[in-house]
């Protein structure tokens, strides 16, 4: 990173966080090769991705846990990875 945007950067993150956020999301949007889909093709894409996860749960590929398990892992998985970054 250059001098440039390392103050770029320090300066950004000074800004409040729905600010941050918005800068974020025009930042990816702005690393798109082609254009975003149009809400038909997401919509058929996630169909597609419902109907494998379903084949995977049925034909047994994938294991289901029971959601407070779910939960305690993605809270305990979040308390690592905040924990990571104040080090």
């Amino acid at each position: 990173m250059n001098a440039r945007a390392k103050k770029l950067r320090e300066e950004v993150l000074e800004l409040p966080k729905k600010a941050r956020a918005k800068l974020a999301h025009d930042l990816i949007l702005s690393l798109e090769d082609e254009p975003l889909e149009n809400q038909e093709d997401v919509d058929k894409a996630w169909a597609e991705e419902i109907q494998r996860r379903v084949r995977d749960v049925v034909e047994g590929r994938v294991k289901l846990i029971p959601m407070d398990q779910a939960m305690r892992q993605v809270r305990a998985s979040l308390k690592r990875v905040r924990a990571s970054r104040t080090r």
